[in-house]
């Protein structure tokens, strides 16, 4: 009797189960809860966050869930919608809390970018964050988060180094790309890259006519040679300014969305280094 109760096992804290507002957010939340969470992703791999349509699934998943995380800064438009939905009476964690965000001007309105993660000194932050967050949730496995959390900031520490090691040098002039929509602003603030777009930061805009005749214009006065296509947004029109002006194919970057597992870009650190890769190889040629 004394060996059973001594090889019995201690008990565990309950694993959480935790939604995260698309697939990069939820993937450095399991990073942190590591093995004591669930993580749901409600917008999937290749998805685009900002046209996003969630199903009475994701609602179900929502109002089950211990604990809720979006990114913030107007990103998901959608969640209140959900919440109201779902009837989920919790209050969600935002990720970007105390980021330095970017304004500016979009259709005469000033705006916050949401694409904070596309600087990894960015996705820091939202580390912090989420280990706050499932610490609150899970007391007993603060240790276990607190211990990931460190482990992954060296990480993105390291990330942030091979993206400087890999772009700065590279020549003032050579620094322009185009791509689909105006998501990449982080990247550019943190690697002193220019990017150009005729969609603004929602896809859900359209460009109008004149927009893109003045586009094309900058681009061929800029002299920028490289465009890239986006993983979870239409390549069409971008590809039309690519003609116009003669800039040449970069290929695709992943910039709101996660791969499919088999694909590049299956978690945060591969998708930002295989970003950087793209963006500095274009900048060789």
């Amino acid at each position: 009797m004394i060996s059973l109760l001594a090889s019995a096992p201690l008990a565990s804290a309950k694993t959480l189960e935790v939604v995260a507002s698309f697939t990069v957010l939820a993937d450095v939340v399991h990073e942190i809860g590591g093995t004591h969470v669930n993580v749901r992703s409600l917008v999937g791999p290749n998805g685009d966050p900002h046209e996003f349509e969630p199903s009475p699934d994701d609602a179900k998943a929502l109002k089950e869930a211990d604990v809720v995380f979006v990114s913030g800064e107007g990103l998901e438009g959608w969640m209140d919608r959900l919440i109201t939905a779902s009837g989920y009476t919790g209050k969600p964690t935002v990720a970007s809390e105390g980021i330095k965000t970017r304004e500016m001007e979009e259709d005469g309105k000033e705006v916050t970018d949401p694409h904070v993660w596309n600087s990894p000194v960015n996705v820091m932050l939202w580390v912090t964050n989420i280990e706050k967050a499932l610490s609150a949730a899970d007391p007993q496995d603060a240790p276990h988060f607190r211990a990931n959390a460190e482990k992954y900031l060296a990480e993105l520490k390291q990330l942030d180094a091979y993206a400087h090691s890999k772009l700065d040098a590279v020549p003032d002039d050579k620094r322009k790309v185009l791509t689909s929509h105006d998501a990449f602003g982080y990247f550019g603030r943190e690697y002193k890259v220019k990017f150009l777009s005729p969609v603004g930061l929602s896809t859900e805009t359209e460009a109008s006519a004149a927009d893109v005749a003045k586009l094309i214009d900058q681009i061929k006065a800029e002299g920028v040679k490289v465009y890239f296509i986006e993983n979870s947004n239409d390549p069409k029109l971008v590809n039309q300014i690519a003609t116009a002006t003669g800039a040449k194919p970069g290929g695709e970057l992943y910039v709101e969305s996660l791969s499919d597992k088999d694909g590049p870009a299956s978690s945060y650190l591969k998708m930002f280094r295989y970003n950087v890769d793209q963006v500095a190889t274009a900048f060789a040629k």
